[in-house]
């Protein structure tokens, strides 16, 4: 089977415990018409989703602190990462997971959204499509204390920064995260707070 210039596909899964991990065997047709066997990594753990709370009036986001053992186990210290809002996509809705996804993480009741795009977030070893959105909240929007699923042992703390305060966390190294980064970033570039 030849799928553009890639034929013989094989798969092997290499570990199927959290999510899956495969190595794939194929041939690769270069630029030069010959045909190479090449041998990836992929590790499908779905797609996601991730949002930027933003209140305009107080000049404010919502942002979460969680541990993220990857992370520590790569010189992060504490292991704690400051991200926006973000989940796997349950039933393949970007839009009703994200929504779920605040109210489970942040406390908010949210029923707006607005998607700003999607990305590849690692394209060399990672499957996964993550769609970034945006989203007003206000505190009558507060339901909860927040802190994500019982079930699925979060522990997250979350944050309510001015957004000035944010791009500066940013800027210092203290948010590393690059779905955050990318969503401040395109709050800033689309000038959010200044309309």
């Amino acid at each position: 089977m030849k799928y553009g210039n890639v034929k013989n596909i094989k798969k092997e899964v290499l570990s199927d415990n959290w999510y899956t991990l495969r190595k794939i065997t194929f041939e690769y047709q270069r630029e030069d018409g010959e045909w190479e066997t090449q041998v990836r990594e992929a590790y499908d753990r779905g797609n996601g989703a991730v949002i930027l709370l933003y209140n305009k009036n107080k000049g404010t986001v919502i942002l979460t602190r969680q541990f993220r053992m990857p992370t520590y186990l790569n010189g992060n210290e504490d292991g704690m990462m400051i991200e926006a809002c973000a989940g796997i996509l349950e039933k393949g809705n970007a839009e009703q997971t994200i929504i779920m996804e605040v109210e489970e993480e942040t406390g908010y009741k949210i029923s707006e959204v607005e998607k700003v795009f999607e990305s590849y977030m690692s394209p060399g070893s990672v499957t996964e499509v993550l769609y970034f959105f945006i989203g007003k909240y206000e505190e009558s929007m507060k339901i909860s204390e927040g802190g994500g699923a019982e079930d699925e042992t979060e522990n997250i703390e979350v944050l309510e920064l001015s957004f000035e305060e944010a791009l500066k966390l940013v800027k210092n190294g203290e948010i590393k995260d690059a779905k955050t980064i990318m969503l401040l970033q395109h709050a800033q570039i689309n000038g959010l707070f200044s309309k």
